[in-house]
C-alpha cells in the first residue's frame, strides 16, 4: 500500500512521536510505501509555554513528506492537501490523541477524498474541555476505521456512538536504547549516587495532575516506614509548577529519599534511570494505556500501577508487576510494599521478557496493515 502517515515524528519529542516512527519503520520493512507528514508545531506558546517545541520546516524524500504542519495554522493544512494530491496515497493513517486534531482531519478527509484510518491513542483528552463532544463528531465524520490500543478506548468509541469499523490491538513494547546507552544496574546507580542495596522506584514521563505524582509522594512515608532505604527518582518534564511538588516533599519529610530530575530526559538519561530502578511506578488517576509501561518492559523492568481505567490491562499481577487496589496513597503504598517484599521479584524479569516477546512491533504492524488494507479497499 501507499500510506500517508500524519503524526508527530522525530525531531518532535514524546511518546506518540516515537510510537509513530517505530510503526512507520515496521510498515516500511513489510514493503509498504509510507510517507511521513509530520508537525512542525502542535500548540501555540500561549497555551503550552515552553512545552510546545517547534522544528524547522523541512521536506525529505527519506522521511516522506517531512514536517510541514502547524496544527493551529490552517494555511499549512492546505499545503498538506496539495502534497497529498501529488502523492495519491491509497489511505491516510492519522495519529489522534486530542480533540484539537479533529478539524484538521475533517478537512483532509473531506477535501482529499482519501479513506482515513485513525490510530486512536485516546478518544478524550486527559484534560477535557467544553467543545470536545463536538470535536469527536468531527472525528467520526473523518474516519473510515479506527485502530485502538486498549479495550478502554474501544469501549469509549462505542459509547460515543461510533458505528465504523474498529480493530483493537495493543501497545507494543518499546525496544530499549542500545549499546553504550544501556549501563549495568550497579553502574547506573553509582552515577546517580544510589547505594547498590537501596530499593529504587522510578516515576518517569510528563508530570501532569492526572498522572498522580502527588499520590505517590504521599505514599512514600508508609513505604519508608518498612523500607527506609528506598529512593524515589522523579524524571520528567513538569506541566505544573515543580515548586508545589517540592513543597509537598518538604511537608512530608521525605526530601532525603526523593530525587527530582526535571526536564525532558535524553536517551542516555532514560537508559540510566531505567537501569537503576527496581520498578517503574505509574500512580495515575486515569489512563487508557501508557507508553511508560511498555518502555519499562523494554528494559525488563516490572511496574507498579493503579487500576486506572485500561492501565491494569497491561500488567499481569505478580508476574510483570503489581496493581494497586485504588488510586490512593494508601493503596499505592500497599502495592509498593508488597512488591518490594515479594520473593518472586527476581522471576518477574523473565515474565516481563515473555510479555515483550508477545507484544512486538512486527506483529502489531502486520495486524494494523491488514486492517488498513481492508479499510482502503472497502
Amino acid at each position: 500500500m501507499r500510506i500517508a502517515f500524519i503524526s508527530p515524528f522525530f525531531p518532535l519529542k514524546g511518546g506518540i512521536s516515537r510510537f509513530s516512527g517505530l510503526l512507520a519503520d515496521e510498515l516500511q520493512a513489510e514493503g509498504h510505501a509510507v510517507r511521513r507528514f509530520g508537525f512542525r508545531k502542535l500548540y501555540p506558546s500561549i497555551l503550552s509555554g515552553s512545552h510546545s517545541p517547534e522544528v524547522p520546516e523541512y521536506r525529505s524524500a527519506a522521511n516522506g513528506g517531512g514536517a510541514v504542519i502547524v496544527l493551529y495554522n490552517p494555511l499549512t493544512w492546505f499545503t498538506l492537501l496539495r502534497d497529498l494530491k501529488r502523492e495519491c496515497p491509497d489511505v491516510l493513517l492519522v495519529a489522534y490523541w486530542t480533540g484539537l486534531l479533529a478539524p484538521l482531519f475533517f478537512v483532509l478527509r473531506k477535501l482529499s477524498g482519501i479513506r482515513t484510518v485513525v490510530l486512536l491513542h485516546n478518544l478524550s483528552t486527559h484534560e477535557p474541555f467544553a467543545f470536545e463532544p463536538l470535536l469527536q463528531k468531527l472525528l467520526f465524520a473523518s474516519a473510515d476505521g479506527f485502530i485502538t490500543l486498549s479495550g478502554e478506548v474501544s469501549g469509549a468509541l462505542a459509547a460515543a456512538g461510533n458505528a465504523g469499523p474498529v480493530t483493537r490491538l495493543y501497545h507494543p513494547v518499546y525496544p530499549p536504547f542500545s549499546g553504550s546507552l544501556r549501563p549495568e544496574k550497579n553502574e547506573a546507580r553509582r552515577t546517580l549516587g544510589y547505594a547498590e542495596e537501596a530499593s529504587v522506584l522510578l516515576f518517569f514521563g510528563y508530570v501532569r495532575r492526572y498522572k498522580g505524582l502527588d499520590l505517590l509522594l504521599r505514599a512514600m512515608p508508609s513505604i519508608l516506614a518498612l523500607y527506609p532505604d528506598t529512593r524515589l527518582l522523579v524524571a520528567g518534564q513538569f506541566y505544573e509548577p515543580e515548586s508545589g511538588y517540592r513543597e509537598l516533599v518538604g511537608q512530608l519529610g521525605i526530601a532525603r529519599n526523593v530525587d527530582f530530575r526535571p526536564g525532558y530526559a535524553t536517551d542516555a538519561d532514560a537508559a540510566r534511570y531505567f537501569a537503576a530502578a527496581d520498578a517503574a511506578v505509574l500512580p495515575y488517576r486515569r489512563a487508557t494505556q501508557s507508553g511508560v509501561v511498555q518502555l519499562a518492559y523494554g528494559y525488563g523492568l516490572p511496574v507498579i500501577v493503579t487500576p486506572a481505567s485500561g492501565l491494569a490491562d497491561e500488567v499481569e499481577q505478580g508476574r510483570t508487576g503489581w496493581i494497586a487496589g485504588a488510586a490512593t496513597p494508601e493503596a499505592i503504598a500497599a502495592a509498593a510494599v508488597a512488591f518490594l517484599g515479594d520473593s518472586r521479584r527476581g522471576a518477574m524479569i523473565g515474565h516481563v521478557r515473555e510479555y515483550a516477546g508477545d507484544h512486538t512491533w512486527e506483529q502489531f504492524a502486520g495486524e494494523a496493515a491488514a486492517f488498513i488494507s481492508s479499510v482502503a479497499r472497502s
